[in-house]
């Protein structure tokens, strides 16, 4: 069996986020696999700061995890009916990067938000700002934690089974797109 490298992307910065608790419990229902999380503590992208020192070493970092992921699964709360702003700069200084490291990438989004509608808009935002991009996004199904500050048991698990049973489709259907890469 192949052991996949999957990165994470949470859009939110705080430790204990509810979409850095559901990129968890996608890992955990992908199976074997090499997980490590990004880190979006990224300068504000500036194309001064560009034009002088070049990219960030840190953006550089992130960009090469993106490139070197079997798979690339992104989280993100809903701020004021869109995607974080961390996760928006995020994007931007990658988009700066040689050789675009999203190209043909298998990525799924899902997102957590305390709100009724679970990140819906957010997750439709982030998807506008994917297009650019062009990576192989699995169309779902999708996966949107409402009220999730209480749909996380002590443990990180999700309490609801119809939500535990998209994230496990959704984690299914990447391991999917993975294997249109032949690897």
């Amino acid at each position: 069996m192949t052991r996949y490298r999957l990165l994470g992307i949470s859009g939110s910065l705080r430790k204990g986020a509810t979409n850095r608790k559901l990129l968890h419990e996608a890992a955990r229902l992908f199976g074997e696999a090499d997980y490590t999380e990004a880190d979006l503590r990224l300068p504000l992208y500036d194309a001064d700061i560009e034009a002088s020192d070049g990219i960030p070493d840190d953006v550089q970092a992130l960009a090469d995890r993106i490139a070197g992921a079997d798979a690339v699964m992104i989280s993100t709360p809903e701020y004021n009916k869109s995607i974080s702003g961390v996760l928006k700069n995020a994007l931007d200084w990658v988009s700066r990067t040689k050789g675009n490291p999203w190209r043909d990438t298998p990525l799924a989004i899902m997102s957590a938000a305390d709100g009724r509608a679970g990140g819906e808009r957010a997750q439709f935002a982030l998807r506008l700002c994917l297009v650019a991009f062009r990576p192989r996004l699995v169309p779902g199904p999708e996966v949107m934690i409402a009220h999730s500050r209480s749909a996380f048991d002590d443990d990180g698990q999700l309490g609801d089974e119809r939500a535990i049973r998209n994230l496990t489709q959704l984690m299914q259907g990447l391991r999917v797109e993975i294997g249109r890469t032949g690897d």
